[in-house]
């Protein structure tokens, strides 16, 4: 179906979709808060996201730096040795 408006031409497709039911459900809760039609907030819902997925990554938000901190040193000694390693905060239960 199509209606020519101002010179443009506006398609409307009908399409089916299968939806997770953790998106049913958002999409129902915005639904009611709303008060709007299911095919409005599915459309605004997928313009919004096809518009964030064509924008270039920022780099500055997806870079994560871990703050170091020293805890001083270690008091298992070795690591090498699993099972003496956990024998010192279990004492003898451990063996």
């Amino acid at each position: 179906m199509h209606q020519r408006i101002n010179h443009c031409m506006i398609w409307c497709v009908r399409t089916t979709l299968t939806l997770d039911d953790d998106v049913v459900a958002l999409l129902e809760q915005e639904r009611r808060k709303r008060k709007a039609r299911l095919r409005d907030i599915v459309n605004e819902a997928l313009r919004e996201g096809l518009s964030r997925a064509r924008r270039p990554a920022d780099r500055r938000r997806r870079e994560f730096r871990t703050k170091t901190v020293s805890l001083g040193r270690c008091l298992a000694g070795s690591l090498d040795d699993v099972a003496e390693v956990l024998a010192v905060p279990e004492g003898d239960r451990f063996r």
